[in-house]
């Protein structure tokens, strides 16, 4: 038996290694929801444009919602040998309704159809990223605010540098994750315009009316070339590469997760809940949820290069080396969702060990800063010279073995004999961090106004999505528009 697809062109079946490396259904069809809601889009609007009779609209949307229900329900069977979801669909479409079926493919092609099939999915998908973002953006504010005034050691090149508090540690990350979510939005905006239409490569002679199944399936426009259209990609691309970029935040945020638990560091616990046992150590509690997030990141990051690599040299329009597409994209998201539940449910669930933060927030003569700085402001004396003095009373203490606050007034003298008693107020960490008032500094104050500004944001309710088809004023051409520019002499 030949391919039904291409039958009247080929006169014997594939190869069997051919249908094994040609059939992409294993993994395409979880693009069934939006398989079939473009070709719910696409008879309607078929339908209204006169191609296509009433009773075969009627017949073939009728046909496509059950099929969505056997799908919903398992009950579907997918065929190998149909390739694709599309031809799975389409098969399954002709033995509900008959010869009604054929008629779907009026004025289409695959190519259009599964452009059309992933720009869904990656909305979706971004949607989907976005809510677990702000849900893991709630977890460390909510975090920040409760340990605002925990003082802890800031690091520079893993060594103690100053002081600084836990609360402000943890914004850190949020305003990472806001950036994360604006490169998502910023994808999601570029890849809302709605390739169905764009037939094979060149469009179709067919009166369709692109602008209308544009509308239906809630995209912004039709895109605006038909090549362009079904050989695009760069919306998994920036897709892959927005989640990459949130995969390297989650893994530093895990990476120190794992620091932080070991006895070296000892700043936090984590619960039975997101740790693990050793089949051989009882003592062990690894922080293996961690580990895993810093590991997923890899494969979040072979998605987007493996994907680059694919579509580097592909001539328009398209080739089946885009069916590449799928397997890693699916993949990917996947992972960077499982790891954002993963890094949320550890925010909530760690506990700081304070007084370990604080003890070792001194470390390393982390308020060194702080001395030189007051020998600015209470010497007068330029910053240079300040950092060179302090450096020689830190040596002093480090020689002694003892921290800047243990030097006594008499030893600091003698480096310079100008320095008074008020020294003293400014070398303890936890005056350190009050004093870092700067904006977007360290100080419980700017912690807290920043932890409750950034809930506010994150409770406020989310605007109402834009009905489908709505079109953000000059983001692009209307019908009308574009209709004008036509009569144009």
């Amino acid at each position: 038996m030949t391919n039904r697809m291409w039958g009247g062109r080929f006169v014997s079946c594939p190869a069997e290694i051919m249908e094994e490396i040609n059939a992409s259904i294993g993994f395409d069809k979880r693009l069934a929801p939006h398989d079939i809601r473009g070709s719910l889009a696409h008879a309607a609007m078929l339908g209204a444009a006169g191609i296509l009779p009433h009773e075969d609209v009627t017949a073939i949307e009728r046909g496509l919602k059950a099929i969505a229900t056997e799908i919903e329900s398992g009950a579907f069977t997918f065929s190998r040998a149909l390739e694709d979801i599309h031809m799975n669909v389409e098969q399954r479409l002709a033995d509900l309704i008959g010869p009604s079926a054929g008629r779907l493919h009026t004025a289409r092609s695959r190519n259009d159809q599964v452009a059309t099939d992933m720009r869904l999915w990656a909305r979706d998908a971004i949607d989907a990223l976005d809510g677990q973002l702000a849900g893991l953006q709630t977890a460390l504010a909510e975090k920040a605010l409760a340990f605002a005034s925990c003082v802890m050691p800031g690091f520079t090149h893993l060594q103690p540098a100053q002081p600084v508090t836990f609360g402000h540690h943890l914004l850190a990350y949020v305003e990472m994750l806001a950036r994360d979510r604006g490169r998502f939005a910023d994808a999601r905006r570029r890849l809302n315009e709605c390739p169905l239409g764009a037939a094979a490569l060149a469009g179709t002679s067919f009166p369709i009316d692109r602008f209308m199944t544009a509308e239906a399936l809630g995209f912004d426009r039709p895109t605006a070339n038909s090549l362009d259209s079904v050989s695009d990609r760069d919306f998994v691309l920036e897709t892959l590469a927005a989640g990459s970029i949130c995969a390297v935040h989650l893994s530093r945020f895990a990476e120190e997760i794992v620091l932080w638990m070991t006895p070296q560091f000892g700043f936090v616990r984590l619960s039975d809940a997101f740790t693990t046992g050793s089949s051989i150590m009882p003592q062990k509690r690894n922080p293996d949820a961690a580990e895993l997030v810093r590991g997923k990141a890899g494969r979040i990051f072979g998605a987007l290069q493996a994907l680059l690599v694919v579509m580097k040299g592909l001539p328009l329009a398209y080739s089946k080396d885009m069916q590449e597409d799928k397997e890693g994209a699916f993949d990917a998201v996947h992972a960077l969702s499982l790891c954002i539940a993963a890094i949320t449910g550890m925010a909530r669930d760690l506990e700081p060990d304070t007084k370990a933060m604080k003890r070792w927030a001194g470390a390393g003569y982390s308020t060194a800063t702080d001395l030189a700085d007051w020998l600015v402001r209470a010497l007068n004396l330029p910053f240079r010279d300040a950092h060179h003095v302090t450096g020689r009373l830190v040596g002093l203490a480090a020689e002694r073995k003892i921290g800047l606050e243990k030097l006594s007034l008499e030893d600091m003298r003698a480096v310079e004999p100008r320095i008074t008693a008020d020294v003293f107020g400014v070398l303890g960490v936890e005056r350190s961090v009050r004093s870092r008032t700067s904006y977007g500094g360290t100080a419980p104050a700017n912690v807290r106004k920043q932890a409750k500004r950034w809930l506010a944001r994150l409770r406020k309710a989310r605007p109402e999505p834009p009905r489908p088809g709505a079109r953000a004023a000059q983001e692009g051409p209307t019908q009308a528009d574009l209709d004008r520019e036509v009569s144009l002499p």
